[in-house]
Protein backbone atom coordinates (compact mmCIF):
# COMPACT_ATOMS: atom_id res chain seq x y z
CA UNK A 1 0.00 0.00 0.00
CA UNK A 2 1.66 3.50 -0.85
CA UNK A 3 1.38 5.90 1.55
CA UNK A 4 0.86 9.83 0.43
CA UNK A 5 2.02 12.50 2.71
CA UNK A 6 0.63 15.58 3.77
CA UNK A 7 1.38 17.98 6.43
CA UNK A 8 -1.56 20.87 5.78
CA UNK A 9 -4.34 21.69 3.93
CA UNK A 10 -2.21 22.59 0.65
CA UNK A 11 -0.36 19.65 0.50
CA UNK A 12 -3.51 17.81 1.29
CA UNK A 13 -5.07 19.83 -1.76
CA UNK A 14 -1.95 18.74 -3.96
CA UNK A 15 -1.70 14.88 -3.03
CA UNK A 16 -5.70 14.82 -3.83
CA UNK A 17 -4.92 16.51 -7.19
CA UNK A 18 -1.80 13.75 -7.82
CA UNK A 19 -4.42 11.09 -7.21
CA UNK A 20 -7.35 12.09 -9.38
CA UNK A 21 -4.83 12.64 -12.29
CA UNK A 22 -4.14 8.92 -11.45
CA UNK A 23 -7.22 7.98 -11.39
CA UNK A 24 -8.05 9.59 -14.90
CA UNK A 25 -5.19 7.96 -15.92
CA UNK A 26 -6.29 4.73 -15.31
CA UNK A 27 -9.63 5.23 -16.49
CA UNK A 28 -11.44 4.99 -13.35
CA UNK A 29 -13.04 8.28 -13.76
CA UNK A 30 -14.23 9.83 -17.15
CA UNK A 31 -12.76 13.56 -15.85
CA UNK A 32 -12.32 16.04 -12.62
CA UNK A 33 -12.73 19.47 -12.26
CA UNK A 34 -10.36 21.26 -9.61
CA UNK A 35 -12.00 25.42 -8.92
CA UNK A 36 -9.06 27.41 -7.18
CA UNK A 37 -9.68 29.66 -5.07
CA UNK A 38 -7.67 32.12 -2.95
CA UNK A 39 -7.99 29.90 0.39
CA UNK A 40 -9.16 26.72 -0.53
CA UNK A 41 -9.80 24.21 -3.60
CA UNK A 42 -13.14 22.57 -4.90
CA UNK A 43 -13.21 19.37 -6.72
CA UNK A 44 -15.95 17.98 -8.97
CA UNK A 45 -16.18 14.62 -10.20
CA UNK A 46 -18.79 14.60 -12.96
CA UNK A 47 -21.25 11.70 -13.06
CA UNK A 48 -25.36 11.85 -13.13
CA UNK A 49 -25.57 11.20 -9.63
CA UNK A 50 -23.98 13.01 -7.69
CA UNK A 51 -22.64 17.04 -8.86
CA UNK A 52 -21.84 18.66 -5.32
CA UNK A 53 -18.31 19.84 -4.99
CA UNK A 54 -15.75 18.17 -2.72
CA UNK A 55 -13.46 19.67 -0.14
CA UNK A 56 -9.75 18.72 -0.33
CA UNK A 57 -10.25 15.78 2.06
CA UNK A 58 -13.63 14.57 0.33
CA UNK A 59 -12.05 14.32 -2.93
CA UNK A 60 -8.75 12.74 -1.47
CA UNK A 61 -10.28 10.01 0.37
CA UNK A 62 -12.44 9.39 -2.54
CA UNK A 63 -9.55 9.11 -5.46
CA UNK A 64 -7.57 7.10 -2.48
CA UNK A 65 -10.14 4.67 -2.30
CA UNK A 66 -10.59 4.40 -6.38
CA UNK A 67 -6.78 3.95 -6.96
CA UNK A 68 -6.48 1.42 -4.42
CA UNK A 69 -9.41 -0.67 -5.39
CA UNK A 70 -7.67 -0.58 -9.04
CA UNK A 71 -4.60 -1.93 -7.44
Amino acid sequence: MTTYQFHDEYTLAETAEELGKKALSLGLIPSFLVRHFPDSRQYYIPNQEESEPLTPEQAYLRFKKLVEKSS
